[in-house]
């Protein structure tokens, strides 16, 4: 028994954490190791109004909300936004004590140095370098791993959770732990606790090609929607538009590396092989426009043009893109692409989901005792498309205020209800080889489907092929998942189908254009339709 249970190891996990510890016994788990997460590879920054004389005087929390609510497309919840940005600068405050080395501003030592990013009206983002992610994820790995009361179980997988609903009460369904197993010794146990985390962040895995690392199959959302929680929004899947596009780069490295906005935001241009700048046909900001409006005018431009790319021209940033960016450079030249001789070759790709397990503003869950912080939970503050670098402060701000809410209604210590008893898990045979195989195929389908029918553009025609297509692989990993022992490769499986059926079924439902949700049978906006997607599934 552990008084908190994190699920996941990102800047949510780990926030909530570290703070939980000075109160009770935690337990992380996580299914590969504390740096695989979508934390450490945000490259860009954090979004913060800081206090007056560490902030250009004409910004203010005013500004930031306004251009979080414009780039949301009517969705975002007034509420949540406003409370997570005045909560800005008590989030950098406690990074920063944790560990966090933010770049200083070279001519006034005293000072951030911000940069501006598309969407954002100022210069707001706080940034260590071109690696600001993994900045803030190791400084909060040291932490943790430092910190008493934290136990940490690297390569342990979260199969499900376990409510009272589940094992048959009817007016009681509250959390009661989780299924997990532990890949090394490829065994599940039971780990229980009456107040578990979902920190396990998104699911662009779903897709052929993201950003996102491997480990975002979107676990946690799958997982609470089989166990009865209310899921929001799920049609809106932001996808970011610079991915390094070069077909003979080898290895999903390559393929999924992403060249942060900030590089926009320091003065870049993207451009079509003509040298245009096509973006400005879209809309007046650009190159720095909301990335929802920057993806469809380049997969407008691809489609146009037949090429397979667009292209990112950092010639406007001069020797300055080599000291503000030396990861993004060191990298394309790894891949055999210098960037200041040529301008870097880009696509969009899948890259954050702004639905997710619905909360409240305390990260509360429709399940007792279940809370969501992070990329996995739905709080209104991304509406219908994210806002950058705001990813990164909601996750902290969640994780404080899930916390202060526990520790106010639910602290350990108080005594638990009776619950049934657990049942042990049992498990099937081993599977043959020839049918390991299937679960491949079935990977790849899933994922190509998701890429060709439910991307940056869709029809209700590719929508129902999609859907077509979904039931019979959810057949097939039901009864896989069934007949045999469980491996990552088939939980994951199976949480990429249900998480993929779900931003089928969102985007089938909802009849418009908004964010990052467009389709041709629908191009505009309608009124009756400025409301949240919510499912549930019983």
């Amino acid at each position: 028994m552990s008084d908190f249970l994190v699920i996941g190891s990102g800047i949510a996990g780990l926030s909530f954490a570290i703070k939980a510890a000075e109160h009770g016994s935690v337990t992380i788990i996580t299914k590969g190791k504390l740096l695989e997460s979508n934390t450490a590879w945000a490259q860009g920054g954090i979004s913060a109004v800081l206090p007056p004389g560490l902030r250009d005087p004409s910004d203010t929390c005013e500004k930031h909300v306004a251009d979080t609510l414009d780039a949301g497309g009517g969705l975002c919840h007034e509420e949540a936004v406003k409370i997570i940005i005045e909560e800005a600068a008590e989030t950098i405050d406690e990074l920063v004590a944790w560990g966090t080395d933010f770049d200083q501003d070279e001519d006034d030592p005293e000072r951030y140095s911000l940069c501006k990013e598309g969407g954002h009206s100022e210069r707001r983002i706080l940034h260590s370098k071109d690696t600001t992610g993994r900045e803030i994820a190791t400084s909060l790995v040291e932490t943790a791993r430092k910190t008493k009361n934290i136990t940490i179980l690297e390569d342990h997988y979260a199969i499900d959770l376990i409510t009272t609903g589940k094992l048959g009460a009817i007016t009681d369904d509250r959390i009661l732990g989780a299924y997990v197993l532990d890949i090394k010794k490829n065994k599940v146990g039971v780990i229980e606790s009456p107040r578990v985390i979902l920190a396990t962040g998104g699911c662009g895995k779903t897709y052929l090609y993201t950003t996102n690392p491997d480990s975002s199959t979107g676990d946690g959302l799958a997982m609470s929607w089989r166990a009865g929680a209310s899921i929001a929004n799920m049609e809106f899947i932001q996808f970011h538009p610079t991915c390094f596009y070069n077909p003979a780069a080898t290895g999903p490295e390559a393929r999924s590396f992403l060249v942060s906005e900030a590089v926009r935001g320091e003065g870049a241009v993207l451009v079509n092989e003509e040298g245009h700048q096509f973006v400005n046909d879209h809309d007046p900001r650009g190159s720095l426009a909301p990335r929802d409006i920057v993806a469809r005018a380049i997969d407008t431009e691809i489609k146009r043009t037949g090429a397979p790319c667009v292209f990112l021209d950092v010639s406007p940033l001069g020797d300055e893109f080599t000291e503000r960016f030396p990861f993004i450079h060191e990298t394309l030249l790894g891949f055999g692409h210098n960037a200041l001789e040529k301008p870097i070759p880009v696509v969009p790709a899948a890259h954050y989901q702004c639905g997710g397990v619905v909360t409240d503003l305390d990260g509360r869950t429709s399940i007792r005792g279940l809370f969501a912080i992070g990329e996995v939970a739905c709080t209104g503050l991304h509406g219908a498309n994210r806002l950058a670098s705001n990813s990164l402060l909601e996750a902290n701000v969640m994780a404080r205020r899930a916390l202060a809410h526990i520790l106010l209604r639910f602290p350990p210590g108080r005594p638990i209800p009776d619950a049934p008893e657990i049942p042990k898990w049992e498990s099937g045979n081993a599977a043959p080889p020839d049918e390991l195989v299937n679960i491949y195929h079935a990977w790849d389908e899933l994922r190509r489907t998701m890429q060709d029918y439910v991307s940056i553009v869709r029809t209700d025609n590719r929508l129902r092929r999609a859907a077509n297509r979904m039931q019979n692989l959810r057949r097939e990993v039901r009864d896989f998942y069934w007949g045999h022992t469980v491996t990552p490769d088939i939980l994951e499986l199976r949480n990429l189908v249900a998480t993929a059926s779900l931003i089928i079924d969102s985007a089938v439902l909802r009849k418009e254009s908004r964010g990052s949700h467009h389709t041709l049978d629908y191009p505009k906006k309608v009124k009756r339709f400025e409301k949240d997607t919510v499912m549930r599934r019983f």
